[in-house]
């Protein structure tokens, strides 16, 4: 055989490996990127500072502030958020359930669920809970420099919250969360089984680095 044609036929087959794999990967783990350090494309700011696209990760300044995700609402789903805290004081969260579109980043706070990005709150005020409302199962501290991984799976009424492997918040529609003392915490009650999410910037100094948020519908009980 020609080397030129032998060596045409190889480019083909390794582009044709690859094209494969980049098509069953999704299919393989249903994991769909919304945010994938490549394009904001549906995200859209509300309030003070931003969330800035620097090397193919969302940085946050300023604040605080909120970019949400306007195309659609989710629900019985996973959701894989990947950050990264620089220091470790840093401040920021990951909104659901937010029932309309946010005017500005205290509707979220209000009327959908806050799950915190913070390492020195106290047991209902640090990561992976649900901001003022659910009390961690378990405590867990986000490396500063590191990467870490938070799942979230919305499921009906009920909220599952990882934070690299570990789980902190185990919250159901109903359950009992201690009453309101500062006007900042978010007003009591029911949140929708599916509705916008978004990134919080919370306010300087803070530079948390988001460089994945994906989505994974949960598949439907028969």
């Amino acid at each position: 055989m020609n080397p030129i044609s032998r060596i045409a036929k190889s480019v083909a087959a390794v582009a044709a490996i690859a094209a494969f794999c980049s098509c069953t990967t999704f299919h393989e783990t249903g994991w769909r990127p919304i945010f994938d350090g490549r394009s904001t494309d549906g995200w859209k700011m509300t309030g003070p500072g931003e969330l800035v696209l620097e090397n193919g990760e969302l940085v946050t300044h300023g604040g605080m502030g909120l970019l949400w995700y306007s195309p659609e609402k989710f629900g019985d789903c996973e959701i894989r958020v990947r950050f990264k805290m620089s220091a470790a004081d840093d401040n920021s969260g990951f909104f659901v359930r937010i029932p309309e579109a946010p005017a500005d980043p205290w509707y979220a706070v209000h009327h959908g669920y806050e799950v915190q990005i913070c390492n020195i709150g106290d047991e209902r005020h640090r990561t992976g809970c649900l901001y003022s409302f659910s009390k961690a199962v378990n405590a867990v501290d986000a490396p500063v420099g590191e990467w870490s991984e938070m799942i979230v799976r919305l499921e009906g009424p009920h909220t599952l919250v990882k934070v690299n492997g570990k789980v902190v918040t185990d919250w159901t529609e109903g359950d009992s969360a201690p009453p309101k003392t500062k006007d900042y915490e978010p007003e009591r009650g029911l949140r929708p089984n599916s509705g916008y999410i978004g990134l919080q910037n919370h306010g300087e100094p803070a530079r948390v680095h988001f460089k994945e948020v994906s989505v994974r519908l949960l598949a439907k009980k028969s």
